[in-house]
């Protein structure tokens, strides 16, 4: 009941300053892409580069690509890639959250526990700009939006809650130990070789299927794939979805308690 009360009390702190949340993921999108010459386009050149080169190398030096359900390479392995992206992006935001914000930490009024909120909104609103590009390739191609692309709203807040834990535990670490946004890249840059992003989950044996089951951005690519190719409902695939759920309320909680526990702290630190 505590717990409940106290989730509660912050879902109403955020509908309260919902403004102030608002300005924030403004502000914080601002000072992200339009600070530059090329402003928002830097936030779609390093993924959409990566997929090209990807495609290059499988449909036209190797001309061999995986399995891919019956469409072209490029859309599949671009619902694989823009999940990933996103992830990456908001995990690495949300890490520095509370250490690029500092002069937000002593302010009374203010709740610290909303800045990774801020910056992985920030990072959703790019996330969904790419879902619209990949709506487009899907058209272009001859592949028509099918009822299956309705759960995809589903599977993007599945993304955003794990996210959300799993930032909650980083960002407060991290005021403390700097180290820990670095331990994260290197996290990330070994997540997205043992995701399935551009290798298909079904080339691996029964005897090893635990690993895609405790890889919690497995459950979301397939998922992606699952709406926009392979036309499958996410309750059609239970145990998935049960391992999936437990992964993320495992990190909401432990993320929210962390979080709790050290921020009466963060201002004698930053």
């Amino acid at each position: 009941m505590k717990y409940i009360n106290e989730f509660y009390t912050f879902c109403k702190h955020i509908i309260e300053n919902k403004v102030l949340l608002y300005n924030l993921i403004r502000n914080d999108f601002k000072k992200q892409y339009l600070g530059s010459y090329l402003g928002i386009t830097w936030a779609f050149v390093q993924p959409l580069m990566m997929v090209l080169v990807l495609w290059f190398v499988f449909e036209v030096g190797f001309r061999h690509a995986p399995a891919t359900s019956g469409v072209p390479f490029i859309l599949w392995l671009m619902s694989g890639m823009f999940p990933w992206y996103f992830f990456a992006n908001a995990i690495n935001g949300g890490t520095n959250s509370i250490r690029s914000n500092a002069f937000l930490i002593k302010k009374v009024s203010f709740r610290v526990s909303i800045l990774p909120i801020v910056s992985i909104t920030s990072a959703l609103i790019i996330h969904l700009i790419f879902i619209c590009i990949l709506f487009i390739m899907f058209l272009i191609n001859g592949f028509y939006p099918s009822i299956y692309w309705l759960q995809l709203p589903y599977y993007i807040l599945c993304l955003y809650l794990l996210v959300l834990g799993l930032s909650w535990l980083t960002a407060s670490l991290n005021v403390f130990v700097k180290d820990i946004s670095n331990i994260v890249a290197i996290i990330l840059q070994v997540g997205f070789w043992a995701t399935p992003i551009f290798w298909s989950s079904d080339t691996i044996s029964e005897r090893h299927q635990w690993i895609i089951d405790i890889n919690p951005m497995a459950y979301i690519v397939n998922g992606y794939r699952d709406s926009l190719i392979n036309n499958r409902w996410f309750w059609e695939k239970l145990d998935n979805t049960f391992y999936f759920g437990l992964i993320v309320f495992f990190f909401i909680v432990i993320g929210g308690l962390v979080f709790k526990k050290l921020r009466p702290h963060f201002g004698d630190v930053l």
